[in-house]
Formats: C-alpha cells, sequence, structure tokens
C-alpha cells in the first residue's frame, strides 16, 4: 500500500503552522463549513433521549428509509428498499467491507487512471489487483467504455466508477454509464460528491443497473466529515455476508451520528443550508479555474462537481510530488500532487476550493509571485 500523500502534505504544513508560519490550504478535501445547526442540535437531542447505545447492525430502521426516500426522490429510483441499506462507520469501512465481501486473491478490480488515491489500496489490502484504465484530460477524465471492454478477463470481478470524481471533479455522463453498465460485471458506485454539482446533475448507478454496490455517506454534502457515517446501497443476496462483516468488525455505526443523519436528510432547514454552501462553493469554482489559468495551469475541461480542480502543471514541472512540496515550503501554499491519484495524473496538481474565497486568493496570489520568481522548468 502507498501512503495517502496529501495527508503527508497536510502534516508538514500542520508543521510549519506550529512553528508560526501562514499556510494556506488547498491540498484537503474537507469542507471548510461547520455542520448544519439541525443536524449538531439533533445529535444533542438523541444524547439527551439516552440513545447511547448499540444500534441494529445494518443502522436504525428509519435512516435507512430515509436514505431511501432520499435516492428514490433525488434519482426516481423505485425498487430501493431499507433491507438493501448498510449504515457503516463512515464510507472508507463500507469500501472495506464491499470489497472484502465481492474478492478474492488474485480478482481484479478496474478502476480509472487517475483515481481517489484510497480506492487501490483497499483491491491491493485484500491481495486483489486493481487494473488501471487511463483517462485524459481532453475527455473530462471520463472511462471510455471501449477501453473496460478490452481491459476485460475472466478475474475482473468489478469496474469501480466515481463521479463526481476525485481529483478531478468531473461528471460521468449517464450515456458513458449506461454503456459501462451493459457490460454486465458488478458495479461499485462512489457516490460521495453526490449534490456537489453545479451545472447539470449526477447520475446514480442505480439508474442503468441493479447490479451493483453503491457508496454514499454525509461527510460531503452535510460538512460531516468528523462524524464517519456512510452507508451502502447492495444486492439482497449480499446483505447478510455484509451484515455479518458488520457485526463482528464494528457491530454498528455510532448511534449518535445516525440520529443526525436522519435529520440531514429529513430537516427542511438542512436543505436550505445545503443550497446556501453551494452557492459559495460555485463562487469560488468560478474564481479559482480562470484564476489558475492565468497563473499557467492547463485546465481543458472544467470541473462541475465536487470541490477540485486537477490542473496541468506540466509547464512548471514533470515531478507533480516534487513541486507540491516546493509549493508548501515557498509559496506557504498546501496542494496535492497528482501523482497520488495515479501515474496518469503525474504532471497535475490538485487544488480543493474548500476554503473561504479570500483564502483561495491569497493562496492563488502567492503561488503567482513565486512562480513568477522561480526559473523556469528545464
Amino acid at each position: 500500500m502507498t501512503s495517502f500523500i496529501v495527508m503527508d502534505v497536510l502534516e508538514r504544513a500542520q508543521e510549519m503552522e506550529r512553528a508560526g508560519e501562514s499556510v494556506i490550504h488547498m491540498e484537503v478535501g474537507e469542507p471548510d463549513f461547520n455542520t448544519p445547526e439541525a443536524i449538531k442540535n439533533s445529535a444533542i437531542e438523541a444524547l439527551r433521549r439516552g440513545e447511547t447505545h448499540y444500534t441494529h447492525s445494518l443502522g436504525i430502521p428509519k435512516l435507512r428509509e430515509a436514505i431511501c426516500d432520499y435516492y428514490r426522490s433525488t434519482y426516481g429510483v423505485s425498487n430501493i428498499e431499507p433491507d438493501r441499506i448498510i449504515v457503516t462507520s463512515g464510507t472508507s469501512p463500507a469500501f472495506l467491507i464491499g470489497m472484502s465481501t465481492i474478492l478474492e486473491c488474485g480478482e481484479e478490480v478496474i478502476l480509472s487512471n487517475p483515481h481517489y488515491a484510497c480506492h487501490p489500496n483497499f483491491v491491493r489490502f485484500l491481495e486483489a489487483e486493481p487494473k488501471m484504465i487511463p483517462v485524459y484530460e481532453e475527455d473530462a477524465f471520463q472511462y471510455r467504455p471501449e477501453a473496460i471492454r478490452a481491459a476485460l478477463t475472466p478475474k475482473t470481478k468489478a469496474i469501480l466508477i466515481n463521479s463526481p470524481a476525485n481529483p478531478t471533479g468531473n461528471l460521468l455522463e449517464p450515456g458513458r454509464m449506461a454503456e459501462i453498465a451493459d457490460i454486465g460485471r458488478l458495479i461499485l458506485s462512489d457516490e460521495i460528491y453526490h449534490g456537489l454539482v453545479y451545472e447539470g446533475r449526477a447520475h446514480s448507478i442505480l439508474e442503468f443497473t441493479d447490479n451493483c454496490i453503491v457508496f454514499n455517506g454525509f461527510s460531503k454534502l452535510f460538512a460531516m466529515t468528523g462524524w464517519r457515517l456512510g452507508y451502502m446501497i447492495v444486492p439482497k443476496h449480499m446483505i447478510r455476508p455484509m451484515q455479518i462483516m458488520v457485526q463482528n468488525f464494528f457491530i454498528s455505526a455510532n448511534s449518535v451520528a445516525q440520529a443526525a443523519g436522519y435529520t440531514a436528510l429529513t430537516d427542511p432547514s438542512v436543505a436550505e443550508d445545503v443550497k446556501a454552501m453551494l452557492a459559495k462553493y460555485d463562487k469560488r469554482r468560478k474564481f479559482m479555474i480562470p484564476r489558475l489559468r492565468e497563473i499557467g495551469f492547463g485546465i481543458t475541461v472544467e470541473p462541475t462537481g465536487a470541490f477540485y480542480v486537477l490542473a496541468n502543471a506540466r509547464r512548471f514541472t514533470d515531478d507533480s510530488y516534487a513541486f507540491a512540496f516546493e509549493i508548501l515550503e515557498n509559496a506557504k501554499v498546501g496542494i496535492t500532487p497528482g501523482v497520488d491519484f495515479g501515474s496518469n495524473a503525474e504532471g497535475y496538481v490538485r487544488f480543493s476550493y474548500a476554503n473561504s474565497l479570500e483564502n483561495i486568493e491569497e493562496g492563488l496570489n502567492r503561488i503567482e509571485r513565486y512562480l513568477r520568481e522561480r526559473p523556469p522548468k528545464r
């Protein structure tokens, strides 16, 4: 397994801050907003009611029902029932459970290159093989279904998709999703950034097939990263083996976090808070993209989801790892090297706009000043 390089950058930035230096953070993908008040209040009320005990291993029933209602109303998916939902202690444990259920040693999971840094490590941890399919900037970093078909082998157990995507911020077109679903292999759909879309809309893989495992959670859309609450929507025949793993390894997700998650999905005031957060994210996105281009970074297709821009930095470097730490040490700005997300992202760097507009403006100004004085790339 590889380290999660963005965390290496963050931890070095924090060391610099402890030494008294001012660092602007555009490396980490964490909402800078506070959790909406209604969600926090519901957790406090749950504590006062004494809801501090184990829950059902699959999650509290009303939360699973609320997840079904959310997918029905958002995506028009009518065949989702609570007995297909597993609530987990964050989406990362959901991936560990899901991958453990389907993979044997030596089997393969198809992933895009670039990809979320941790996805292949779940596969490797289980002694299976991540099989990388290059995706390209000029194609908005989307899968080409014909490339997936060409990579299939008898060992291919699943195809992993992520839309809106980390690190690119791009969405997978519904036509391509339908083509990928028609390939006939199990689809693992990481939908954690659903709701964070500024143009068009995200589509759930459930609109195209039931032969899938959906991974989602509350961290990104509801600014609940520290609450550690996620969920899976899975085929019925996989529920029992997954439940056995939850019972043995986790027992249940946090009871108070589940009460808060129910409020996140059902309280109208939360929807208004989310709408306000989305407007601010979009304002930052619209500021960052042209500003990065002014500095000299390349962006062929503008991202319309999540809160990331994966920018081409080859004008400045062929070593994104060294470049990210160079920018951190000299410009005092944290960014993430593209190599963290796969070999096909080398020469790129990821910028997160999960920070205030004022900090983003200052951070980009610092980078511009440093690069203007820096010797040109050799």
